[in-house]
């Protein structure tokens, strides 16, 4: 019995980590159609944010994750005017930002080696190594504290996105576009906002992944399978949605790292994405499409 506790103590910590990492993808997804491919790059650019940041100053890769999450943020705003948002109207929008995010994401990578190498790196504050015993089940501290302020930055993420005049707009954008822009809503901006949000998470998810898991420029590879498994499982859009897929992998994948094996693990995420999109290709929370 203490067996299972463990693992599903260690499964819930990393999914809430990982439902971080992918609610700003789904949040750049429902606002602006965006299949963002370089998110999980973007997340690794957070990172070395914290990393360097904890190198040269000593300081906390939480207390750091404020300034990666406003780095990335204003890299996101960068990367919006650059490159998001002259074609936002096009039919084909999604499909060309497949593309576009691909590309993206291996500039991304290959500046990121050029400048710090491909060596994997990983911050080391004191708790990163030290666990809580609680009688035989022990909870990593790394992995604990990760999981709470992730969980603590998507409810405050729902919060924002439900009560605030922006997060109305936001909502509103999402839901449908044209109508909100018929309603006064200057969807440009709040296209331009969402994006800049996304990417912002994707830096608060790098400064925690950075203590949490070992990282390098192309280690984004081994994330975008699982980062798209949570999004299209949760329901293309949907940050609720992302958060519920993202904790059940994580735990259904950490009980098949224990009693199939570490190899198997990885692959639960790239069954669950190949057999949702043969079953249920809207996601659980997802709306089934109209047939023309």
């Amino acid at each position: 019995m203490a067996d299972i506790i463990q693992v599903l103590i260690l499964g819930l910590a990393l999914g809430g980590v990982i439902a971080l990492m992918g609610s700003g993808l789904a949040l750049v997804f429902g606002v602006m159609r965006v299949v963002n491919l370089a998110h999980p790059s973007l997340i690794i650019g957070g990172a070395y944010v914290a990393y360097w940041g904890f190198k040269f100053t000593g300081a906390d890769p939480i207390v750091l994750l404020p300034v990666a999450t406003v780095i990335m943020g204003a890299v996101g705003m960068l990367l919006y005017k650059l490159l998001f948002a002259r074609e936002a109207r096009s039919a084909k929008y999604s499909e060309m930002t497949v593309l576009l995010t691909f590309a993206l994401a291996m500039i991304v990578e290959g500046l990121l080696g050029a400048l710090f190498s491909n060596t994997q790196r990983v911050t080391s504050p004191d708790y990163a190594t030290d666990a809580f015993f609680l009688g035989d089940v022990f909870i990593p501290k790394g992995q604990l504290y990760a999981g709470l302020i992730s969980v603590l930055l998507i409810g405050a993420l729902a919060l924002f996105l439900k009560y605030s005049r922006l997060g109305y707009a936001i909502r509103a954008t999402a839901q449908n576009r044209e109508a909100a822009e018929l309603l006064g809503v200057n969807v440009n901006l709040i296209g331009l906002v969402a994006f800049a949000i996304g990417i912002g998470l994707a830096g608060a998810a790098g400064s925690l992944v950075s203590f949490v898991f070992s990282f390098f420029p192309a280690k984004h590879w081994e994330w975008i399978a699982m980062l798209m498994s949570v999004v299209v499982l949760g329901g293309m859009g949907s940050i609720l949605g992302t958060v519920i897929a993202a904790v059940l992998l994580s735990v259904i994948a950490a009980f098949v790292g224990t009693w199939v094996g570490a190899t198997w693990s990885t692959m639960t995420f790239f069954l669950a994405l190949f057999i949702i999109l043969l079953v249920r290709p809207q996601g659980l929370f997802g709306e089934k499409p109209e047939l023309a």
